[in-house]
């Protein structure tokens, strides 16, 4: 009896060792599944380009450095039977752009669009998928091309940062002229750019860069005030018989008033 108690015992706990172990390898491909739906989720709002009216799709706006109808012009084009596509025409030399602001956490990004070319301009900044932030851009694309997909990615530090992503031909003191054509625009989270990817860019690393230098603490501000305080006064007291006459009425007025207590 005792025999079979104990056998009865084992395959329970076997039972219940082996349910655990299933549920937890089930928990941990659910887990695992989720979490890549969330790095491939896109972070872009509209961006396949599918919803808006008229020539204007929705959550993106327009800018441009020459910001004139005769300089540049943007569309939307809504297709039923093939992707969706924003076009930015630079009719001048410009830096014109479809634009999105957006926060982001901190962590890898994989900023991505398909795009083709007409007649843009070799020498200056051709047109990109670019975050608007010294010159994070991917590789620009020049001349009359067919449908390509450009990339960069973006590393986020910090607490995360607020971001305008931009689909663009030219870029800041490099402005250009042509067509371009986009769409499909993805900007993914991931957990790093595949090995020799490029092109990369610390998003900390360029602000701190671009930040200007200190000029000095507080402290030393407030020492700097003050000396200088001492040093204007100093003159008054030495000088001023000669060179301060304009206080001389001030200091006579003062003088009365203390004669009189």
């Amino acid at each position: 009896m005792d025999m079979i108690a104990y056998l009865h015992s084992y395959r329970r706990r076997r039972a219940i060792l082996l349910c655990a172990v299933f549920l937890g390898a089930m928990l941990a491909a659910v887990s695992t599944t989720c979490r890549a739906a969330a790095e491939q989720k896109n972070l872009l709002l509209n961006g396949d380009f599918a919803k808006g009216s008229e020539d204007q799709p929705d959550l993106w706006r327009t800018e441009a450095w020459i910001n004139k109808p005769d300089a540049f012009v943007a569309h939307w084009h809504s297709y039923p039977d093939k992707p969706s596509e924003l076009e930015v025409d630079n009719l001048q030399a410009d830096d014109g752009r479809w634009m999105q602001s957006l926060t982001v956490q901190p962590g890898w990004y994989q900023l991505s669009v398909d795009l083709r070319t007409e007649n843009v301009g070799a020498k200056e900044s051709g047109a990109t998928i670019s975050v608007m932030e010294d010159g994070i851009m991917s590789a620009d694309i020049h001349g009359t091309t067919d449908w390509q997909r450009v990339t960069l990615y973006l590393k986020v530090g910090g607490h995360g940062a607020d971001i305008d992503v931009a689909l663009r031909i030219g870029g800041f003191g490099s402005l250009n002229t042509g067509k371009a054509f986009f769409r499909n625009a993805s900007l993914v989270r991931i957990d790093a750019p595949p090995p020799s990817a490029t092109p990369t860019y610390d998003l900390n690393a360029i602000r701190q860069q671009a930040a200007p230098a200190p000029i000095g603490s507080p402290i030393s501000l407030a020492f700097t005030f003050v000396a200088l305080a001492a040093i204007a006064w100093a003159g008054w007291r030495i000088f001023g018989d000669d060179d301060f006459r304009i206080f001389n009425t001030f200091r006579a007025a003062t003088s009365g008033r203390s004669s009189k207590r």
